[in-house]
This record gives structure tokens, sequence and C-alpha cells, in this order.
């Protein structure tokens, strides 16, 4: 039987209490979603809330995924090839469009959970008690917890069976404060990850802004930014397959 895999998005749609969009990074999500399902991993998608899950209109080709009239301000130069595979994979499409709440899941069923970033991220995924006591439990268990850029968010909340920070003293990265000011939205995020990370006890890691790069330490793998997810799935691959 196939080794299962949850993946679990931001519901959040919204830059804080501005009006401008935002969500999961589609990168984020569809790198490892196809890495993931080309190894022969068993893939779910979940979000924090249910229902459909938000994209950052900035994360996808001009014109897609945009609601309302809204214009994203800045576009990606280049669409990665597994964006460009979503709009092509009717089943993905609907997936997204109707997944299930986190609350509703239970740890045991999957080997296991992957967090994807995109700003929305900062804002529901530190305070949901239900992703922090999956992954715990994850975590405990031996199962792979993994996440990519502000997917680490969602591990602020986990912790071990004695209540220290799942993260403390574990090598770990995310999207780094100088990326955070080269996207200009230092100011808007409700905290910086880095040093959020830091204060949790985790071994920081990083490298120059924007080059791949993602750790692994024991069952818990993290990576800095999109330009990472693929690493990451790679390295989620090689857990589960160790």
């Amino acid at each position: 039987m196939a080794k299962r895999v949850l993946i679990v998005t931001t519901s959040h749609a919204r830059l804080g209490t501005t009006a401008h969009p935002t969500g999961v990074w589609a990168e984020e999500l569809t790198t490892p979603y196809y890495a993931l399902r080309d190894a022969g991993l068993d893939v779910t998608v979940a979000s924090v809330a249910g229902g459909e899950v938000p994209f950052d209109p900035r994360s996808l080709p001009a014109g897609a995924g945009q609601k309302g009239g809204e214009e994203p301000s800045a576009q990606q130069e280049e669409t990665p090839e597994s964006v460009l595979r979503f709009f092509d994979d009717e089943a993905l499409v609907m997936a997204v469009k109707d997944t299930p709440a986190v609350e509703n899941l239970n740890s045991r069923d999957y080997d296991a959970i992957f967090l994807p970033g995109g700003h929305g991220t900062m804002w529901d995924l530190p305070g949901s008690h239900s992703l922090a006591e999956l992954l715990s439990e994850a975590a405990e268990s031996g199962r792979v917890v993994s996440a990519v850029c502000h997917g680490p968010a969602g591990l602020i909340g986990a912790k071990r069976s004695d209540g220290r920070p799942l993260v403390e003293g574990r090598r770990v990265t995310g999207f780094t404060n100088s990326e955070e000011e080269g996207v200009g939205l230092q100011q808007v995020v409700p905290f910086l990850l880095e040093d959020k990370l830091r204060e949790l006890g985790g071994l920081y890691e990083c490298v120059e802004d924007w080059q791949p790069f993602a750790v692994r330490d024991g069952n818990l793998i993290t990576g800095q930014n999109p330009q990472s997810s693929a690493e990451v799935a790679r390295l989620v691959i090689d857990a589960l397959k160790g």
C-alpha cells in the first residue's frame, strides 16, 4: 500500500486587515504535490478551515484565479511547470475547491504532513489548535513533519510530549527576515518567521535570499523559500522510502 502524505494549506485570503489578496503560494503546493504523487505516494490536500483553498494571485499566471476584478501588484515572471500542470489537472483543481478541514483529520492516517507557504499561513496556521495537535502527534510518533517558506509558521504551536516547542534544539529554516523585507511585507505580517523560530529555540539556518535550501533534522524537514519546494519534497520522499 502506498504511503500517505497530508498537505495542509492556509485558509486565510487577505493580508491581515488589508484588502490585498493572499493565500497559498501556488508553486509551494503544486511542486511538492506532483513530486510526491510521481514518487508513488498517496497525497491528500486539506486546509485549516476546509472548503476552497485561496491562492495568492501573484503566484498564478496572469489573469488566473482572481476574483472581483482584483489585480495582483506583481506577477511571477515565469510560471513554474508544476503550476501549469495544475491548471490541466481537473482532479486537483476540483480537490482544492472542497478540502477537508484539519480539525476532522487524524495524524495516524498519514505517514507525513506537509505545510506549503504563502503569506496567508502567517495568520491562521499559528493559531490553529487542531493543526498544532495534528503536528505534535505526528512528530511524537515518528511520522514526517515538513514545511516550506512561510509554512513553518504552522510549527509554532506544535509541542513535544514534555511541553517544549517542537522546533526547540532542531535544525530548521523558513522565510528569512531579509526575504520578507525584500517583498516589502515586514510591517504587514504579524511577526517575522525567522525571529519566531529562533525565539522558540530552533537552530535556524539559511542561505542567500531566494536560493534553494532545505534541512532535515530527523523527521523534521523545512525549506527556506519557494525555490526550496522541490528539495523539501525530495527529502520527504527520501525519509518515507528510507
